[in-house]
């Protein structure tokens, strides 16, 4: 069996990377001999869809798959076997990365007919997770209707894979040294209480939001 973590972070080592790799860790707990492996998603040069409606296309070559020839292509390929994904991304102006919001128009788009119901040709109805990190706490995130603004690709992916579970990670630490950035905002003295009190309890959750998946 074969599971993808997907980076939609910039960083390869923070926050979101780090969550991922505990999700991950979870699968391989329960399913030893599985395959895991994290795909960083800013080490590939891509753009999103670019409307050529080749997916479409009845009778044609790349009917139901991205007809796009760049580096993420072999990427889309691998995924379209996995039998789960977890999709990670920090959150910038309420939303994912816009590297990551590429790569679901890329991912997911082949997958939807144009039929009367709108149904997918995945290859497969692989179990999917999301993962956000965000430096508002829970309460700030709940105020400001993150949730709602986020659930737009939860829905498409689980109209085109299965509905996903859900992680939100809150109130994150950002920088290794505050004093170096005008961030008057956040208190650094709290935000390293949290890292170090709650981070490991995100971490956790991850663990076991890995667990679930491999279990089911």
């Amino acid at each position: 069996m074969k599971f993808y973590a997907i980076n939609g972070s910039p960083r390869k080592k923070h926050n979101t990377a780090t969550v991922l790799a505990k999700a991950l860790e979870g699968v391989s707990a329960v399913l030893p001999d599985a395959q895991t492996e994290m795909l960083h998603l800013y080490d590939y040069s891509y753009k999103g869809c670019i409307s050529c409606f080749e997916c479409k296309r009845l009778g044609g070559k790349s009917y139901g798959k991205c007809a796009v020839r760049d580096e993420l292509a072999p990427v889309l390929e691998k995924l379209s076997l996995a039998d789960g994904i977890i999709f990670g991304s920090p959150i910038y102006f309420k939303g994912i990365t816009g590297e990551m919001r590429s790569f679901f128009e890329r991912f997911l788009f082949p997958y939807l007919v144009y039929d009367a119901t709108y149904s997918s040709i995945a290859p497969k109805k692989m179990k999917t997770a999301f993962i956000y990190t965000m430096n508002v706490t829970d309460a700030a995130m709940r105020d400001m209707n993150y949730p709602e603004h986020l659930g737009g690709m939860e829905y498409f992916t689980g109209r085109m894979l299965t509905p996903p579970s859900v992680l939100y990670v809150n109130d994150t630490y950002q920088f290794m040294d505050y004093s170096k950035y005008k961030v008057e905002c956040f208190s650094e003295e709290a935000k390293l209480k949290r890292k170090n009190e709650e981070f490991p309890k995100d971490c956790q959750k991850a663990f076991e939001l890995g667990m679930a998946m491999a279990r089911s």
